[in-house]
């Protein structure tokens, strides 16, 4: 049986400057969810974006990945207040909100993943517009569980940006001293084509945006992360020794597609 991962091991992984492994589904299915789960992944991220998953469906992948012994995470479709409520309820113990461009944007999207009175980033007298909504959920038992899930298990959320624009590389100072981030994810195809490359992860002026965001990283102290598309363990082992941290590795359709094709 695969050891159950929850965000407690997956801080302390990145505490010991180690890096957390995770993986990403496209396919709505429980069964595939908790096939990757038991694959020996940290986290499995369900691509609400890309994927075909739909709201009602979500209970039953973090389900499936929960009984796999991953830790349960949602890349939002939009980082907007309906998305993240919707995962959260569901029972996402991670969320990785897509295309951060600017604080303003990173403030908004933490402010409505934590209830009132959890923003203890905050100074005195300082409170936000809105907050998560509070209710009974999938996440905290239907109620059965609310207290335990609202004071333990909800101010641990793992958070995480994407950077996806040559906009949020200009405005990465900023995003990056957000005291409740966990990590940053490059996303490299979205990244390359703000910058009228698409895919061109080899052009010069992709390379050095990829430095500065390198850069950013070591001067504020977070965890740097990317998504490796095509599963390649030899890029895994350099992204790691290069310093990325939190890591997608592959995508459960390219992985079936690497596997299935017929032999020519």
């Amino acid at each position: 049986m695969p050891l159950d991962m929850t965000v407690h091991d997956i801080r302390a992984l990145l505490a010991a400057d180690k890096a957390t492994v995770g993986t990403w589904l496209q396919l709505p299915s429980a069964d595939v969810a908790e096939l990757m789960a038991r694959a020996g992944y940290d986290w499995v991220a369900v691509d609400m974006e890309h994927g075909s998953f739909g709201r009602t469906g979500l209970p039953d992948i973090f389900r499936a990945i929960e009984c796999g012994g991953a830790a349960p995470f949602a890349r939002l479709p939009e980082a907007s207040k309906t998305q993240i409520k919707s995962a959260l309820e569901a029972g996402a113990q991670g969320l990785i909100f897509p295309m951060i461009e600017s604080r303003e944007q990173l403030d908004r999207a933490i402010d409505w993943s934590v209830y009132p009175g959890q923003d203890t980033w905050r100074g005195k007298g300082e409170t936000a517009q809105e907050y998560r909504g509070v209710g009974f959920c999938r996440a905290n038992a239907f109620g059965k569980d609310f207290d335990n899930y609202r004071t333990r298990r909800a101010p641990e959320i793992f958070l995480v940006a994407q950077i996806e624009h040559i906009r949020a590389v200009e405005n990465l100072d900023a995003i990056l001293t957000h005291p409740r981030l966990d990590a940053i994810m490059v996303g490299p195809y979205d990244l390359s084509g703000s910058m009228g490359l698409t895919g061109q992860f080899d052009h010069p002026d992709f390379k050095a945006a990829m430095e500065r965001i390198n850069a950013a990283c070591q001067r504020h102290k977070a965890r740097m992360g990317l998504h490796i598309v095509q599963p390649d363990p030899a890029e895994l082992t350099r992204q790691i020794a290069a310093g990325s941290r939190f890591i997608a590795y592959g995508i459960d359709s390219v992985f079936l597609w690497g596997a299935s094709e017929r032999p020519k």
